[in-house]
């Protein structure tokens, strides 16, 4: 650890930390938004920002109808934020207009009536905000798979077009290079044609011996509607990487990162290496909270006739590895 020293210079940074807490005495404002690929929310107190949270719809949540969505981000944030909203005035914004008159309407569905429980200890009053205006409640609740975006160029003449449309031309220009670098996708595809497990399956499916897998018109092997990964170790690394360590997806746990990348890709005794990667995460040992119940509360021991008739010896487990990779013990 890196020693600091404290000088008058850095106290009125330190004080600036405090300013930046919420008062818990005024009021707050949320932002919510939902869609099908998931529900985002965004906390706000004067025009700072407190908290962002989102989170991807569960199976059955997909295929509620809009007004349902809706509601269920609005009620995703009291919950959420229960320790900072319980108590105080709070002003949701949705850009589902019908939500201001929730409160208000006689006839609710059983879902909707059983959230309205959930939300009535809540000082809450619902606002309509047009959904141009909520971009950061839009945009936590879009979830986007980077690097696994398939671009198909399009030719289209324009210099024929230049003149009919009378566009002014510049007789100076700068002249930028664009270099495009293979996406994984493509690292995957190359990778199968190098490996030869891939090249047995290959065989197999002629045979007719492979029913789940099935090979597309470029020569692709699938998995059913999954990219198969071949035995890459590097390869696999980086798709573990680009799930779990990027900016869009924030250090998720070993089951949602496995169910998020279920729906692309395939290999063998995946979800064992992702439980892995997951453990051997060191921001993700360090940060995250054990979600586990407690454990019960701790017996006495039987008091011994005499001395050293029992030794006992407590051992402290479950540590982060350290830098080097190693097992501290307590």
């Amino acid at each position: 650890m890196r020693r600091s020293i404290w000088n008058i210079e850095e106290a009125p940074d330190f004080k600036a930390l405090f300013r930046l807490n919420p008062y818990i005495t005024k009021p707050f404002d949320v932002y919510c938004d939902a869609s099908g690929s998931g529900l985002g929310c965004v906390s706000m107190q004067e025009g700072r920002v407190i908290a962002y949270a989102s989170r991807q719809p569960r199976k059955h949540e997909v295929n509620y109808p809009t007004h349902d969505l809706e509601l269920l981000a609005v009620v995703y944030a009291p919950k959420k934020w229960r320790h900072y909203l319980l108590g105080n005035t709070c002003h949701i914004y949705t850009d589902h207009k019908s939500l201001k008159y929730i409160f208000t309407q006689p006839e609710l569905n059983m879902r909707q009536r059983r959230w309205l429980e959930l939300i009535k200890d809540y000082d809450l009053e619902v606002h309509y905000h047009p959904g141009k205006a909520n971009v950061v409640a839009d945009a936590l609740s879009r979830k986007a798979h980077c690097n696994f975006i398939e671009a198909r160029p399009t030719v289209r003449v324009l210099c024929c077009e230049i003149g009919d449309i009378e566009m002014p031309t510049a007789l100076e220009a700068e002249l930028y290079n664009l270099v495009l670098e293979p996406t994984i996708k493509d690292q995957i595809i190359a990778a199968q044609k190098q490996d030869k497990g891939m090249a047995h399956i290959r065989d197999e499916i002629d045979d007719k011996k492979k029913a789940c897998f099935k090979l597309d018109e470029e020569g692709v092997l699938w998995f059913k509607n999954r990219l198969v990964v071949p035995k890459d170790m590097e390869l696999r690394k980086k798709i573990l990487d680009e799930a779990h360590t990027s900016m869009f997806t924030l250090h998720p746990g070993s089951n949602k990162m496995y169910q998020d990348l279920k729906q692309k890709f395939w290999w063998t005794r995946m979800k064992r290496e992702i439980a892995k990667y997951v453990s051997e995460c060191d921001v993700c040992q360090r940060v995250k909270a054990d979600h586990l119940k407690p454990a019960g509360m701790l017996q006495p021991l039987a008091v011994p006739a005499r001395k050293w008739e029992d030794i006992h010896m407590d051992f402290i487990v479950g540590l982060p590895r350290t830098r080097r990779g190693m097992i501290p013990f307590g």
